[in-house]
């Protein structure tokens, strides 16, 4: 019997997949807690437009986060802060700091959460910091530290 799946079921199949299982089965356990539903032409045309739907939506937020990684990535973030004589500095920049510099000095809104440092930024110099902006897409941000 094949059925279109309303959820996730573990072991069958994703959300809006049509999938054969047995009668029993969707009977007595898909049916009752309403975890799919018959496939009759109604709902394969729904779950076929959903998924075509959902499908068109990731591509352009795909298209998006590839047209901000290229605006990313053309932009320096400055930070000015004291230092000791050796270059060391005074505590150290996080991605927070890094995250309110971006939005301040380009409009680009970026969750601290999505930005990531292979090492803390202790030291003068140009550093990369890592923008995951979707799933695949990410942006190398340059993030350049100097004395005042």
């Amino acid at each position: 019997m094949k059925v279109v799946l309303n959820e996730n079921v573990k072991g069958l199949g994703k959300k809006l997949d049509i999938v054969n299982v047995s009668e029993g089965y969707a009977r007595n356990f898909l049916f009752p807690k309403k975890l799919a539903t018959p496939a009759d032409n109604k709902s394969v045309s729904e779950a076929t437009t959903k998924k075509s739907a959902i499908q068109f939506k990731k591509d352009t937020d795909r298209e998006n986060a590839q047209e901000l990684k290229a605006k990313i990535e053309e932009i320096i973030v400055d930070f000015k802060v004291k230092t000791a004589d050796n270059g060391k500095l005074f505590g150290s920049v996080t991605s927070k700091e890094i995250s309110d510099e971006l939005k301040k000095t380009s409009g680009i809104d970026v969750d601290k959460k999505k930005i990531t440092l292979d090492d803390a930024i202790k030291t003068t110099g140009v550093y990369t910091a890592k923008v995951k902006l979707y799933e695949g897409v990410i942006a190398n941000l340059k993030v350049r530290v100097s004395n005042i």
